[in-house]
């Protein structure tokens, strides 16, 4: 775990923007019609709207999908009760987290007042502004009556997180850790040590899910809350205990099945943990120190199943897991409330999610390869993509089922992929890329078949339907690989293009290639000699039919590359080169960029097959092109140096497709605003249109900038690079790409290939 020092922590939040949240705008503002429509006179239409259908304030304003985080300071972490204005850093990181994992806007309300009835006051006055209210930080036992009203009172999800976010994921790490053990949740003895709000949340919720009151013992600073203990809370009465012959924790945990600390660190010994049931379930709550470390536990009991709340641990109990997607499921369906059907669907939900496989990119985060249901995982990690349309999803159909949403969902996959979107998991255009993939898989290669990445990739592609692959590499050393990381390669083909067995095999693709290239000096033998290299075995399987397209890049220089494809595959007919485009999928739109690596310093001629390529392209997507073509100039501006060659190349391009939306030579600030363009030069044969396709100069030019862009914004979506103008289906990837980019270049491949086919069978 990383080491967080004072003057770090400090740094971070006072660096540049003081703090960690900001309000964005969602509308233009740019013009004074803008303006005019986001306030005076426009506003006041929304307004009357609202004041006639209370309701449609969903439709007009961001209530639908904002949060308030509220506190008084009163239980600030492990801090305590330091002030309102001092639990701020606090509640702003909540606003953090609700927007980064559910897409929720959020205000943070630091409400400097104790008083139960008079800080319910101040939330009731306030609670028009939001869809939801985030209690957090209070202390027990005002935390309950605040809660308890706030529901009563208010017609909008109110969340003590602390009491029920800890709950929830704890309950549903007790679910499954049982499940692991092989115990009866009625049948099992369980220990709580703490009685503040987390605490009693937690045991009631234990309680929903089938624990007996009669087996748990609860207990607070003053040891085991006993029925006979004089001026208990109502809160406290209900878990206190009518057995005698316990005093102590030490006491209490003898022969218990399960311990849930949320008390202080280090109060439970090893011998405690000696002294439990078989297969004893410990969950050490207490942060940053738990009641016991991980390594003293499993040094006592290796039996032991562990949870903490700590992230260099495994079975981290943590809220992040449950509270962004708890509140979006409830706001999705504009809920009056999250009642306790809500809570046991996210209960069940994040259960039900750690049994099944783990995707990809958290075995990336968490440097692991073997992440399955067992004793080291039994709750999802926090980073797992799937929460919040599993979670959210249960959470809002909990809330339909239970009479307590204002709006229906029946359409339950799109509001899924709607989830997906929101966060940037998915965009549409990726999810029409897999699911065109899916109508026609095909047979593709993949070259680095030993190498870590793409053998996940091939894997994945393969599970969702999206192509049969062929990996080439040494099957023995495929899979020892493949069973290190848990892959099942049952189905795959394995070809092994040095074995004696292809020797067939190479014979004949040698003879192909010798003849096809006999023009060019090759020797059969020559021929012969590259078939042991993986780019030109696994090109020549495409080339001669055994395969319909071919992935590589992964190890292999782009340089190397591009001379394998030119000699193996060969350019299309009408055109002198082939080139690669990347997609971007920004918040603005989809972006297509071309040449980002194959010309270097293309002349006009080639500019012209590029932005004819690039056309063809777009179309290929869906889209209707639009293309830019840039440089440091705008029409003609320039006389000298590249301007010139892309001027030429535009005007070519007018020439011979006069009704292709197409122009430039401009600046890329030209392109991307049609405003500034159209008022500055009103010819312009994109006149009125927003641009998608930027043909640039050079390769350092389109390279540079899409990585730019990449860097400046971790968010945009990036598809490529995509091979155009090659013979056949022939893609790249780049040692930078993950399993994700490369299973997106696979979908593009098999897409390209049936089209391939397609196209030859009408030739036909």
């Amino acid at each position: 775990m990383v080491k967080i020092t004072k003057e770090a922590a400090l740094e971070y939040h006072a660096s540049g923007r003081p703090g960690k949240i900001e309000v964005k705008p969602t509308k233009p503002y740019h013009t004074q019609t803008d303006l005019s429509l986001a306030y005076s006179p426009g506003v006041a239409f929304p307004c009357l709207e609202i004041q006639q259908t209370p309701d449609d304030v969903y439709k007009y304003t961001d209530k639908g999908n904002l949060v308030a985080v509220i506190s008084n300071g009163t239980a600030v972490l492990g801090l305590g009760d330091i002030g309102a204005m001092s639990g701020k850093p606090v509640m702003e990181g909540k606003g953090l987290l609700f927007k980064i994992y559910g897409g929720i806007d959020v205000f943070d309300i630091e409400v400097d007042e104790k008083d139960p009835d008079k800080f319910c006051e101040a939330v009731e006055k306030i609670a028009p502004s939001f869809g939801g209210i985030n209690l957090e930080d209070i202390k027990a036992p005002e935390c309950f009556a605040i809660e308890e009203r706030l529901k009563r009172t208010l017609d909008i999800p109110v969340m003590h997180d602390d009491q029920h976010g800890t709950a929830i994921i704890s309950a549903a790490g007790l679910k499954n850790a049982l499940e692991v053990a092989g115990k009866d949740i009625t049948k099992v003895r369980i220990v709580v040590n703490g009685a503040g709000a987390a605490a009693i949340s937690c045991t009631k919720l234990y309680v929903a899910l089938g624990a007996r009151k009669e087996n748990i013992v609860m207990l607070d600073s003053k040891g085991v809350i006993t029925s006979d203990r004089e001026r208990l809370t109502p809160q406290k009465a209900l878990f206190a205990t009518d057995r005698r012959d316990v005093h102590t924790l030490e006491e209490a945990i003898k022969g218990a099945d399960v311990f849930v600390g949320l008390s202080k660190g280090n109060v439970l010994s090893q011998d405690m943990v000696r002294s439990m049931a078989d297969n004893p379930i410990v969950f050490a709550l207490a942060n940053p120190v738990p009641e016991i470390s991980y390594e003293d536990a499993m040094a006592a009991r290796p039996d032991v199943l562990m949870s903490t709340g700590r992230s260099d641990y495994p079975n981290q109990i943590n809220n992040v897991i449950g509270f962004p997607y708890i509140f979006r499921g409830a706001l999705d369906v504009h809920a009056r409330a999250i009642n306790e059907e809500m809570k046991m669907a996210a209960v069940l939900a994040i259960a039900d999610l750690a049994k099944k496989p783990v995707p990809e990119v958290v075995n990336q985060v968490y440097h692991v390869n073997d992440l399955t249901f067992g004793r080291q995982y039994f709750i999802p990690k926090p980073v797992d993509p799937r929460l919040i349309t599993e979670v959210s999803a249960a959470v809002a159909k909990a809330a339909i089922d239970s009479g307590v949403a204002r709006k229906e969902i029946t359409d339950w996959e799109a509001y899924k992929e709607n989830l997906k979107q929101l966060l940037g998991q998915e965009t549409k255009l990726t999810r029409n890329l897999h699911a065109a993939a899916k109508r026609h898989p095909q047979r593709v290669v993949f070259a680095e078949g030993g190498h870590q990445t793409m053998m996940k990739a091939a894997v994945q592609a393969k599970q969702e339907g999206i192509c049969q692959p062929i990996l080439l590499g040494n099957p023995d050393r495929l899979h020892r690989m493949a069973d290190r990381l848990k892959l099942d390669l049952t189905d795959i083909q394995i070809i092994d293009m040095r074995a004696d067995q292809e020797q067939g095999r190479r014979a004949t693709y040698a003879k192909h290639l010798a003849e096809k290239r006999a023009r060019q000096g090759y020797t059969f033998q020559e021929a012969y000699d590259k078939m042991y290299e993986r780019n030109y075995f696994g090109m020549m399987m495409v080339e001669h039919g055994d395969a319909d397209a071919f992935i590589t890049g992964l190890y292999t220089k782009y340089s190397n590359t591009i001379k394998v494809a030119k000699e193996v595959i060969g350019i299309r007919p009408d055109y002198s080169t082939f080139a690669t485009m990347h997609i971007l999928n920004t918040q603005k739109g989809t972006f297509y960029l071309a040449d980002t690596l194959i010309n270097r310093h293309p002349e006009k001629n080639t500019l012209v097959d590029i932005a004819k390529l690039a056309a063809q392209s777009v179309r290929f997507f869906n889209e209707e092109p639009r293309i830019a073509m840039i440089s440091y100039s705008n029409f003609g501006t320039d006389e000298a140096g590249s301007p010139v060659k892309v001027h030429e190349a535009v005007a070519e391009m007018q020439r011979l497709y006069p009704d292709l939306a197409i122009d430039g030579e401009m600046q890329v600030n030209f392109a991307m605003n049609k405003e500034l363009r159209d008022d500055k030069y009103p010819f312009n044969k994109l006149k009125g249109l927003d641009v998608n396709t930027l043909v640039f100069p050079n390769m350092s030019a389109a390279n540079g900038s899409y990585k730019l862009l990449q860097a400046l914004d971790p968010d945009i979506e990036i598809i490529g690079p995509i091979q155009m103008g090659l013979n056949k289906p022939i893609h790249f990837t780049d040692f930078e790409c993950s399993v994700r980019d490369v299973v997106n270049i696979t979908a593009v491949a098999v897409i390209d290939a049936y089209v391939d086919k397609l196209l030859k069978a009408r030739e036909a």
